[in-house]
């Protein structure tokens, strides 16, 4: 059975994809800090397994994945610090938006890859965001993650297709997840989300046929906006 191992998956993108591709027969291992929410994730998809773990943490990431087979990686964990100037921006929000959104990407990608090197085989999914390629104010940091992230995405794809492991880039503008449940209030949120948007199952589609494309042909990045949208994000 082919193994995804997928990060953020207690909510949103990550937990959509993990429903997913547990249902077109994948085996999951879902990957989140709540041991609840992951507890309800398997309720409703007993063939899930969950892993609960912060992603930060690399010696418990060594030790998860010391007797795993990873044939999909989905790098899907992340999260945007408050909203605001760059210059007002606290140094402990910087290290955290950085550490989660890219270092720990990049972590877990080096502990995957030498697997699928040696199988000659793997796909290795990571969720960007149209932030990483176009300006948008009062999200500096997290813009810098995002295009941190599809520059290694895009370098990691040249180095690692010779041996036949295929990388993809998901780009999304604006979808209806918890990205902001702590940072605006359920006003705005209610005001972001007023037009009808990208959801969770949507991208979840895609990666389904994205993986489901023969071993020749790589998806290397795609862009998924809302119909109707008035700016790069599908903002008003």
């Amino acid at each position: 059975m082919t193994t995804a191992f997928i990060t953020g998956a207690t909510s949103g993108i990550g937990r959509a994809i993990a429903i997913a591709l547990s249902d077109a027969g994948y085996q999951v291992y879902a990957v989140g800090r709540s041991k609840a929410a992951l507890k309800e994730l398997q309720a409703e998809r007993p063939g899930i397994v969950p892993i609960a773990v912060d992603v930060t943490d690399r010696e418990a990431l060594e030790s998860v994945l010391a007797d795993l087979t990873i044939d999909v990686l989905i790098n899907n964990a992340g999260m945007m610090p408050p909203l605001g100037n760059f210059a007002d921006m606290k140094i402990a929000d910087i290290d955290t938006t950085l550490e989660v959104n890219l270092s720990a990407a990049i972590l877990l990608t080096r502990l995957v890859v030498p697997q699928m090197r040696e199988r000659q085989s793997g796909h290795i999914m990571f969720t960007g965001s149209v932030a990483g390629h176009a300006a948008f104010s009062n999200i500096a940091v997290y813009a810098a993650t995002k295009a941190a992230i599809s520059g290694f995405a895009g370098a990691l794809r040249a180095d690692l297709s010779p041996s036949g492991i295929r990388v993809t880039e998901i780009v999304a503008g604006r979808v209806e997840t918890h990205l902001y449940k702590d940072i605006l209030d359920t006003k705005a949120r209610e005001a972001m989300y007023a037009s009808k948007v990208v959801q969770p199952d949507d991208i979840a589609q895609m990666v389904v046929g994205v993986l489901a494309l023969p071993a020749w042909a790589d998806v290397t990045r795609f862009d998924i906006m809302p119909t109707w949208p008035t700016s790069p994000s599908g903002t008003k």
